[in-house]
């Protein structure tokens, strides 16, 4: 269980034969939060300002994916690995079906869920998601090419900052320690080796997919993103029929972090149909 010391570690589950850590909070209709791929993510890093408010209505679950934090690290990876875990851990949980709410890799893997299996979705939330086309940006390249160093960890978590003051040598050592954990940054660099093109282009959903996609889906994305472009949430706004966009000016890939409380509500809300 999550304590006060490392709150990152939650309960435990067999998804699809990936023991998976995830942190829990909540009752109500379930929800879950795919957090994205920084060096050293986990759940909790990723969502520790949005579960405890969604909580507030929702059953609310926040896995850490095979090979990031304290899931395990099969060593090999792909999204035929990640969308199985993801089905899996529904199953584990007895849920027929739960809302997702996906960041940057992590909505790409929502989107991939969606599309196979519709009937596992209830509403879907992309914030600063792939699952389009683009060409990988220098943000994302420099991000998926971290090797483990204090100074190379501040210049990940500035692209992903439009407020550089959010970037404080507390964060930036905090991030860096847990990009070094034991197995942590092995899993990490055989993820998304060159040419990272390549890792874009095997988390997109075809367009016809897309298009058939018949969830309510919420659009998030921050106007000054330097890691996924906002193109991708006009594309994902033109090509999904029941979908809706909200653009955060002054904002950057952190779009839950960095303008929490609005973020919060709008998805809150969105999830409640209001």
């Amino acid at each position: 269980m999550a304590t006060a010391a490392r709150p990152e570690i939650g309960k435990s589950a067999d998804a699809a034969g990936i023991r998976t850590n995830y942190l829990e909070a909540g009752d109500g209709p379930p929800v879950v939060l795919v957090h994205g791929s920084g060096p050293g993510v986990t759940a909790y890093a990723n969502w520790r300002l949005t579960l405890p408010a969604l909580a507030a209505t929702h059953r609310v679950l926040a896995p850490d994916m095979a090979g990031f934090g304290f899931s395990d690290k099969p060593g090999r990876y792909g999204m035929d690995l990640w969308v199985g875990q993801l089905v899996g851990f529904l199953d584990a949980l007895g849920l027929e079906r739960a809302s997702l709410v996906g960041n940057s890799f992590g909505g790409g893997i929502a989107l991939a869920v969606a599309a196979a299996h519709p009937e596992r979705v209830d509403r879907l939330v992309l914030m600063g998601s792939v699952g389009v086309p683009f060409p990988i940006t220098r943000g994302l390249d420099l991000v998926w090419g971290y090797e483990p160093a204090l100074d190379r960890m501040r210049e990940v978590l500035d692209v992903f900052a439009f407020d550089r003051g959010l970037v404080t040598d507390e964060l930036a050592e905090v991030r860096y320690r847990a990009s070094i954990e034991p197995g942590v940054q092995e899993a990490f660099s055989a993820m998304f080796p060159s040419p990272r093109q390549q890792w874009v282009d095997a988390m997109v959903t075809p367009d016809d997919a897309l298009r058939a996609l018949p969830h309510e889906t919420l659009v998030v994305h921050g106007r000054d993103d330097q890691v996924i472009p906002l193109a991708n949430a006009l594309r994902l706004l033109e090509l999904i029929p029941r979908s809706q966009l909200h653009v955060f000016g002054r904002c950057g890939h952190w779009t839950q972090i960095e303008w929490a409380a609005a973020f919060n509500r709008i998805v809150a809300d969105f999830l409640a149909g209001t």
